[in-house]
């Protein structure tokens, strides 16, 4: 059994996957399995992933949105701790590492989350003080905005049996909506390490809706 199982959930994104991919398998801690769920793409995606062969488990399915993508990777995935990627984003290459020793010497934590260095439309931005992270008993300060990157996230698969994973009915925001149910019986630490690239400003960020 691998100690994390990494879900990339993608649509039609070939043009960024493939470096998010690779931002995994360049990962200093290597007990992983990835598992990418195509979400319907059209896109040449299915090419793309099966040139790595066994390095990675595929899934396409029908285009449900990115909620039922990374749900339906939870399903399969089979590691101690679950860790979202998305496919616009990358990790640098001690993300894992950092965390994995976070939970070990913190084993009463069930998740946590990085900081991260924000890219929109090609260039570095600097994030606002709303932006600021916390670390703990997080859901006040969670309310105004989301604070948490789905990309920046490993969570023990204890705590992800106890919860019922993305709401599938939202199409946006899924993430957030999740990490404020999580917020209000748990405590997320925060890793003020910038361990992700967030990148934004391409015409089919879903956040933008």
């Amino acid at each position: 059994m691998p100690r994390v199982s990494v879900i990339i959930p993608t649509y039609n994104r070939r043009q960024f996957l493939k470096e998010a991919i690779d931002s995994v398998l360049n990962q200093t801690f290597k007990d992983v399995e990835l598992i990418v769920v195509d979400d319907g793409s059209t896109d040449g995606t299915e090419e793309l992933v099966s040139a790595y062969g066994k390095k990675i488990r595929y899934i396409w399915q029908m285009n449900k949105g990115p909620a039922a993508a990374r749900n339906k990777g939870t399903e399969i995935a089979s590691g101690e701790y679950i860790a979202f990627l998305d496919s616009d984003d990358l990790w640098l290459p001690r993300k894992l590492e950092k965390q994995i020793d976070f939970f070990n010497l913190n084993p009463e934590a069930k998740i946590c989350y990085t900081d991260e260095i924000w890219i929109k439309n090609g260039i570095r931005v600097n994030p606002k003080k709303k932006h600021a992270k916390y670390s703990g008993w997080i859901y006040p300060y969670c309310l105004p905005l989301c604070i948490i990157s789905p990309s920046s996230v490993l969570i023990k698969r204890e705590l992800w049996n106890t919860i019922e994973g993305f709401d599938e009915n939202f199409f946006v925001c899924e993430d957030y909506e999740l990490w404020l149910r999580i917020g209000a019986q748990y405590p997320i630490f925060f890793l003020p390490d910038k361990l992700i690239i967030k990148r934004g400003g391409h015409p089919d960020q879903l956040s933008k809706r």
